[in-house]
């Protein structure tokens, strides 16, 4: 692992939408769940979805020494002029802890869409063009294919993949080379009943095969379209998934890791949707994965 990569993103992460509430009586709980994770020696904190920069800022407030990313925010909702002013004031506010993870979302959620590659060069072109140009260093990229991963790796710091196996890791690592940020995303379920850890699997992993982006990676890692079936197969679970103890999740975030990943970006699942900020399975795991906490 660059050395690099390793002091400023750490070991592990979290990833996690709840993390940028949409009503202002949120902002409170995540203040204090995200000042937790920094205690609890988490390296980064994803905010998924496509957060605002806006809502970036007071989880920055409320930390001090963890990095903090948009996983990530589509080029297509914000024009990169106005994305790179805003940028270049919070990092002044930030001592460089802010990182911007950019992507090109899926056509059935931007009218707009198209041309994704060459739209995503044009956008770092108006980046680096801009009054306050968005260094390359402060700067990640969602990507699957050769083509957005090799871009991620000349015009950006790497690459955040997102819905991935540890075989696509390798194929990343390959494809950037060896210095580039390679921080893929793990979905987690702690559950040892497998038949409910997969039920919850399920119900998240359902939406994203609709989506021509995730399941066109996966039929180049060799999946079938039977694999889509129900929500997903057994099989397709399995290598998209860490389901079950933390022993097991810490055995997937090895495979990850021996695969080239610098930076795992875990996002934990529980069976009840309504519980947000799961901070119970956040202590299990930074206990598990024997982060080092933070006085």
């Amino acid at each position: 692992m660059p050395s690099d990569n390793n002091a400023r993103f750490g070991r592990i992460g979290i990833w996690s939408s709840a993390l940028h509430p949409s009503e202002p009586a949120g902002v409170a709980a995540v203040s204090a769940a995200v000042a937790e994770l920094d205690a609890l020696g988490y390296g980064t904190l994803w905010l998924g979805g496509s957060p605002s920069l806006d809502q970036v800022v007071p989880v920055l407030a409320a930390t001090r020494r963890i990095t903090v990313a948009t996983g990530i925010l589509s080029i297509w909702d914000r024009q990169a002029p106005v994305v790179a002013e805003q940028t270049a004031r919070i990092q002044r506010d930030a001592a460089g802890r802010f990182v911007l993870g950019l992507g090109v979302s899926h056509g059935g959620f931007n009218p707009n869409y198209a041309r994704p590659y060459s739209t995503m060069v044009e956008y770092l072109d108006a980046l680096d063009a801009a009054p306050d140009p968005v260094p390359p260093s402060q700067r990640v990229l969602a990507a699957l294919g050769p083509k957005m991963l090799k871009l991620a790796a000349e015009r950006a710091a790497g690459a955040h993949p997102y819905l991935v196996t540890a075989e696509h890791t390798a194929e990343a690592r390959a494809t950037l080379g060896p210095h580039a940020l390679l921080a893929p995303e793990l979905t987690v379920v702690l559950d040892t009943d497998i038949d409910q850890a997969r039920t919850v699997a399920r119900g998240m992993l359902s939406m994203y095969l609709q989506l021509p982006n995730y399941t066109n990676n996966l039929l180049r890692l060799g999946f079938a379209a039977s694999d889509f079936a129900d929500g997903g197969s057994d099989r397709l679970l399995a290598a998209l998934f860490a389901l079950g103890d933390a022993e097991t999740v810490r055995a997937r975030v090895d495979e990850y890791t021996a695969a080239g990943a610098d930076h795992l970006a875990l996002q934990v699942l529980t069976g009840d949707r309504r519980k947000d900020l799961p901070l119970a399975e956040w202590r299990t795991l930074a206990e598990a994965l024997e982060l080092p906490p933070r006085a």
